[in-house]
């Protein structure tokens, strides 16, 4: 195994664009969460949803957009550029944002996807700011709502979610915090920086006993290490990671440092442990940024990132549509976030 990162190429994101393309425009098959207030609500995905109604699920459609996104900013000679900006400017039109605001503000729907989904909202956010202008001026109507919530919702929330699904708190809070600082929002991020310290701050011996569980897709413990990365300052953070893992230098725990097995790809929720791969991929090699090359932790680091990646890459099976809708923008964001 090398040590050194792998790089996205060309051809692979040209793989993942054709994929991300056709998820997004695939309304069935399609798992539905909707709060009925009325007979009349009862309405087909896309017609719940003129953004965001492909990908079997909403925030594996938001999250399949930020994809397509980023792979166009940054591959912008893409042979699927022009589907990309197309499809794009259909989906996240001013009309369709206005419809998709009207679902989270209508009663009852407050909720609707919190925190998860409203993170990757947020990020494609950030996304599109980076690349699309217009587009990201079309999303502001409903940013402004899941950013009221987020502020709303993280000071009630008596104690952060810590478990490997999607309610985990601080993958949300570190999307909402990408979107902040490229949004310059200043509220936003001094808000998710103070929240973050208040929660994790003091958290001592991780010691991974319990991790995984057995249908998780994010890591609790380096999840947390990697928000904490991007609130700390590098020497702060240093020390944090010293009492939160005192023996990552030496390896340990060895249960982070080793990819998880999966036994049956081919169940929807067993499957999820190979977007845990990817996510320990994307929290290590984030780590090992944060720290000095001098510190033998950034090595560990990024030989695992490097191991849960040669693990889970294979695994994204694009015959397997239990897969196909969500894996592809995980392992984009592990081989590129940095």
């Amino acid at each position: 195994m090398s040590s050194s990162f792998p790089v996205l190429s060309p051809q692979q994101a040209s793989e993942f664009a054709r994929l991300g393309l056709a998820n997004v425009s695939r309304e069935y098959p399609h798992l539905l969460q909707h709060a009925l207030n009325a007979p009349e609500d009862a309405r087909t995905p896309r017609q719940l949803h003129p953004a965001f109604y492909g990908s079997y699920d909403w925030h594996s459609c938001v999250h399949q957009h930020c994809m397509l996104a980023r792979l166009a900013r940054l591959f912008p000679d893409l042979p699927e550029r022009a589907e990309i900006d197309r499809v794009l400017a259909a989906h996240l039109s001013a009309e369709n944002i206005a419809a998709e605001t009207a679902y989270f503000t209508a009663p009852g729907r407050s909720f609707f996807e919190r925190p998860y989904g409203w993170a990757w909202l947020l990020k494609l956010a950030e996304e599109l700011q980076r690349h699309d202008a217009t587009l990201a001026r079309n999303l502001a109507p409903l940013v402004a709502v899941v950013r009221a919530g987020l502020l709303a919702y993280l000071p009630a929330l008596t104690h952060p979610v810590r478990h490997g699904v999607h309610n985990n708190t601080a993958f949300a809070v570190k999307l909402a915090l990408d979107y902040a600082r490229a949004a310059d929002d200043q509220e936003l991020k001094l808000f998710c920086t103070s929240r973050m310290a208040y929660w994790f701050g003091h958290d001592t011996d991780y010691g991974a006993r319990w991790e995984p569980s057995g249908e998780d897709f994010l890591s609790p413990a380096l999840t947390e290490a990697e928000v904490m990365a991007a609130v700390l300052p590098p020497d702060n953070f240093s020390r944090w990671l010293s009492r939160f893992l005192p023996n990552l230098h030496t390896g340990e725990p060895v249960k982070l440092f080793t990819p998880v097995r999966v036994s049956n790809p081919s169940d929807p929720k067993i499957a999820h442990l190979i977007g845990l791969n990817l996510n320990r991929a994307w929290c290590w090699r984030r780590i090992s940024l944060a720290l000095a090359e001098s510190d033998p932790r950034q090595t560990r680091a990024r030989e695992a990132a490097v191991r849960h990646l040669e693990a889970a890459l294979p695994m994204i099976d694009v015959s397997d549509f239990n897969r196909a809708h969500w894996l592809a923008s995980f392992a984009v964001y592990a081989l590129t976030e940095s």
